[in-house]
C-alpha cells in the first residue's frame, strides 16, 4: 500500500488521468500533498503578484487548473466507481480542498491586482476574453467573500464547508436509497407487459444479486429504482399494484431512516440564505443570478409564459387519457393516479401513432447510433471522430475513448464515453464534464495549446447476452444531448484556459448546444442513418419515422409542466421560502404543484429528497436554465430550418457559423452576444413553442 509521492498516480505528470491506477488509498496523501504545493505557490504568487497577465493570470491558472484536473479525476471516480473506501477518503480531504479554495477565492492581493488591471491604462488593449476573465474574477472574489470583515469571513467559510459536506451527504443518500430498493419477482404474471429487454435486464440484475439460475424467460427477476428498470415498470407493467408500490418507493427515496435527506435540505436552505445575507443579497436566488444571463424576475417571467402556454394543452392531454382509458374499459379511468399516467400514456401513444418504444429498440443499437452521431458532427462541423481505445487508461472495460480531428486530420480533442447503467457503483442520470481544458498556458511546445479532454456518461441498458445495447428513442436523444455539451468543450478555439470550452459560460446558456443537438434526432436523414435494425440492417420504415415525428409533440404540455414544476419549486425555495417558518419544503412543493401539475403530488411525495440537481449539483436557483437554454437552442436550430434542412450546402454553412460562434467562443464573450453573432438577432421563444406544438394556431391558418 505504498502511497509515497513517486508512486501516487495523482501526483505524477500525465496527459490523461491514470483512471485505472487511482485507488482510494491514494486520495488522502495525494490530495494533501497537492494542496500543500498549491498553497506554497499561492503564498509565492501573493508576494510577487503584479497587475499583468504573466504575473497574475497565468500563475493563477496553473494553480486552479492542477486542482481542477486532479480533484476532477477523483470526483469522477466517485460518480462512476463508488466504494465505501473512496467515499470516506474524499469526505476526509474535502474540507482541506474547500479551505484552500476559500483562501484562493478570498485572496486580497489577487483581488486588488485584478481591480488594478481593470483600472489601468492597458485595459483597452486587452482582448474581449481577457476582459471577461478579469471581470468574472472580481465578481467571483466578491461572491467568495473577499470583502467580508474577519468575523463575517469566518462565518462565511464555515457555511461553505458545511454546504459542501451536506451536498456530498445528500448525493450519497440518494445513491444508497436507490440501491436499497429491490423487488424480487418470481411469478411472471406479476410483471406481465414488461418488454423482453427489461425482462433480460431484471434477470441479469437477479443474477448479480446471487439468484444464479435467473433467466429472462423464467426468472426470478429483480426490479430496482434505477432509471431503466423504474421507467420500464411505469410504462409497461399491467399490474397496477406493482406500479403503485414502485412509484411510491421512487418518490419517497432518501426520505426516512438513516438516509433521510429532509433535515439536510433544511440545513442547506438555511445556510444558503445566511450566505446570501452575508454577501448583501436578499436571498440565495439573487446570488445564483449574479453569474447568469437571467435575473430572478426574468426567469420567473419566462417560466410563467411557458406555463400558461402549456396549461390548456396539459388539460387536454389528461382529457384524452381519461377518454382512452374509458374505451379500454380500465377500472381506474375516472381515478387516474401518478402510477397510471406513464402506463396509459404509452398505450395511448401506441394506439394513436402505432409506435411502441420497445419495438423501436432493435433499430437503435449503440454502435449505429454513435456512427450516425459522428457522421452528423462531420457534416455540420467538419470534424472526424475516431476510436482511440488504448491511448488512455479507463475505469471500466465498457468505457470507450475517442479522438476528435479537424478536416486536415490533426487531433483537436479527446473524450471518454461510459454508456451503461451500473447501479451498484455508478450514480444515475447522464452528464458531461471536462477532464482537461484547452489552454495556452499548458502548451507543451510553446506554440500549440494543450488539447481539451471530456467525458460523457450515460446510464442505458447494457448489452444483454450477445445483443448490443439496444436503446429507446429517449436514450438516443440523451446521447445527442451529452455530445452537444462535449462539442462545446472540445471545439473551443479559445486559448485562455479560464474561459475555454464550457468554462466561464453563464450557467443558463450552458444547455444551448446540448439541447440544440437533440433536434437532429428528428431530422430525417440523420435519424435514418442511425436507425438500422441490429440483426437485418433494415432501415426504420418511412411510416414509422413519420409517426415518430408526429409523436414528438405528444403530451408536450404535460412534459413541459413537469419541468416547470421543478424549475418553479427551485426558485421558490431559494427566493421566497423561509427556513424553519410555518411552511415546510414539502408544503412549498404542494403549493407550486397546484399551478404546475394536474394531479397534485401524493401527500407523502418526497421528490425533493432526491432532487440532486439543486441540492447536490450546480442547479440551485438555476433549474430554470433548462427552459431558458431551450429557448436559445430551439431558436438556434430554427436558423437551420430557415436555411433549409434538405439543402446540404446551406446546412453546412450554418453549421460552420454555429461552430465558429457557439462552439468556439467559450466563456470569452457574453452568451447573448455570441447568440446574436450566430443568429443575427436576439432570441425569441417562438421556435420552442412551435417545436413543442404549443403555439396557438391562428384562425387564418
Amino acid at each position: 500500500m505504498s502511497t509515497a509521492a513517486e508512486d501516487n498516480p495523482l501526483l505524477t505528470a500525465f496527459d490523461f488521468p491514470p483512471f485505472d491506477k487511482i485507488e482510494p488509498n491514494h486520495v488522502r496523501p495525494g490530495i494533501r500533498a497537492l494542496l500543500k504545493n498549491l498553497e506554497s505557490e499561492l503564498v509565492e504568487l501573493e508576494k510577487t503578484v503584479e497587475p499583468t497577465w504573466p504575473k497574475l493570470v497565468e500563475p493563477l491558472e496553473k494553480i486552479t487548473d492542477r486542482l481542477a484536473v486532479v480533484w476532477g479525476a477523483v470526483n469522477h471516480l466517485k460518480a462512476v466507481k463508488d466504494t465505501p473506501e473512496l467515499r470516506s477518503a474524499v469526505e476526509e480531504v474535502q474540507p482541506d480542498k474547500v479551505e484552500f479554495e476559500l483562501k484562493l477565492g478570498q485572496s486580497k492581493p489577487l483581488y486588488n491586482a485584478f481591480k488594478d488591471i481593470k483600472e489601468s491604462s492597458n485595459w483597452d488593449g486587452l482582448s474581449e476574453a481577457q476582459k471577461r476573465i478579469v471581470e468574472s474574477q472580481i465578481k467571483e472574489a466578491i461572491l467568495n467573500g473577499v470583502s467580508l470583515e474577519d468575523d463575517k469571513r469566518d462565518q462565511f467559510n464555515k457555511i461553505q464547508q458545511e454546504l459542501t459536506r451536506l451536498s456530498e451527504k445528500y448525493d450519497e443518500n440518494v445513491l444508497d436509497a436507490t440501491k436499497k430498493f429491490e423487488k424480487l419477482i418470481v411469478d411472471k404474471k406479476e410483471i406481465e407487459g414488461l418488454p423482453a429487454t427489461a425482462l433480460g435486464m431484471a434477470a441479469q440484475t437477479a443474477l448479480s444479486k446471487g439468484h444464479e439460475n435467473a433467466t429472462a424467460e423464467n426468472g426470478p427477476w429483480v426490479i430496482t429504482l434505477d432509471a431503466p428498470s423504474f421507467m420500464a415498470v411505469m410504462q409497461h407493467v399491467r399490474n397496477r399494484a406493482l406500479r403503485e408500490e414502485v412509484y411510491r418507493a421512487y418518490v419517497s427515496r432518501a426520505s426516512s431512516g438513516d438516509l433521510d435527506n429532509t433535515p439536510i435540505i433544511d440545513k442547506i436552505l438555511k445556510l444558503r440564505l445566511e450566505k446570501a445575507k452575508l454577501l448583501g443579497y436578499k436571498n440565495y436566488a439573487e446570488v445564483s443570478m449574479a453569474t447568469k444571463m437571467a435575473t430572478v424576475d426574468k426567469a420567473e417571467e419566462l417560466l410563467e409564459k411557458l406555463r400558461s402556454a402549456s396549461w390548456n394543452a396539459a388539460v387536454q392531454d389528461m382529457e384524452d387519457l381519461k377518454q382512452f382509458c374509458q374505451t379500454q374499459a380500465a377500472p381506474e379511468a375516472n381515478d387516474l393516479n401518478h402510477w397510471d399516467i406513464n402506463f396509459w400514456s404509452e398505450r395511448l401513444r401506441e394506439s394513436k401513432y402505432d409506435i411502441n418504444e420497445e419495438d423501436l429498440r432493435p433499430y437503435f443499437s449503440l454502435p449505429k447510433v454513435m456512427d450516425g452521431l459522428f457522421n452528423l458532427a462531420n457534416m455540420l462541423f467538419g470534424i472526424v471522430v475516431e476510436p482511440a481505445d488504448g491511448l488512455a487508461l479507463v475505469w471500466n472495460k465498457d468505457v470507450k475513448f475517442y479522438s476528435v480531428k479537424d478536416s486536415a486530420g490533426s487531433p483537436i480533442a479527446y473524450f471518454y464515453f461510459d454508456p451503461f447503467s451500473r447501479p451498484s457503483e455508478k450514480r444515475g442520470g447522464a452528464w458531461m464534464d471536462e477532464v482537461i481544458g484547452r489552454s495556452r498556458v499548458f502548451s507543451r511546445d510553446g506554440a500549440s495549446p494543450r488539447l481539451p479532454v471530456a467525458h460523457m456518461v450515460c446510464n442505458q441498458m447494457p448489452p444483454v447476452g450477445d445483443k448490443p445495447s439496444l436503446m429507446t428513442f429517449r436514450e438516443v436523444e440523451t446521447v445527442f444531448h451529452e455530445f452537444g455539451h462535449a462539442l462545446q468543450h472540445m471545439l473551443t478555439k479559445q486559448d485562455e484556459g479560464l474561459v475555454a470550452g464550457i468554462r466561464g459560460i453563464e450557467w443558463d446558456a450552458v444547455e444551448l448546444p446540448s439541447q440544440f443537438m437533440e433536434n437532429w434526432c428528428y431530422h430525417r436523414d440523420t435519424l435514418m442513418s442511425i436507425a438500422k435494425h441490429y440483426e437485418t440492417g433494415e432501415t426504420l420504415p418511412e411510416d414509422v419515422f413519420r409517426k415518430l415525428l408526429a409523436a414528438r409533440t405528444f403530451r408536450a404540455g404535460s412534459l413541459s409542466l413537469r419541468q416547470l414544476r421543478f424549475a418553479c419549486v427551485d426558485l421558490e425555495l431559494h427566493s421566497k421560502y423561509v427556513p424553519c417558518g410555518s411552511e415546510s419544503i414539502f408544503d412549498v412543493d404542494q403549493r407550486v404543484s397546484k399551478r404546475t401539475q394536474l394531479i397534485p403530488p401524493l401527500p407523502e411525495d418526497r421528490f425533493l429528497c432526491s432532487f440532486s440537481h439543486i441540492f447536490a449539483g450546480g442547479y440551485a436557483a438555476g433549474y430554470y436554465s433548462y427552459k431558458w437554454a431551450e429557448v436559445l437552442s430551439a431558436d438556434a436550430f430554427s436558423a437551420f430550418e430557415d436555411a433549409g434542412l434538405n439543402d446540404e450546402k446551406a446546412v453546412k454553412e450554418t453549421g460552420h457559423r454555429f461552430r465558429e460562434t457557439i462552439l468556439a467562443l467559450g466563456g470569452g464573450k457574453a452568451p447573448l452576444e455570441v447568440f446574436v453573432e450566430f443568429r443575427g438577432r436576439e432570441p425569441s421563444p417562438e421556435a420552442l413553442l412551435r417545436h413543442s406544438g404549443l403555439l396557438p394556431v391562428s384562425t387564418s391558418a
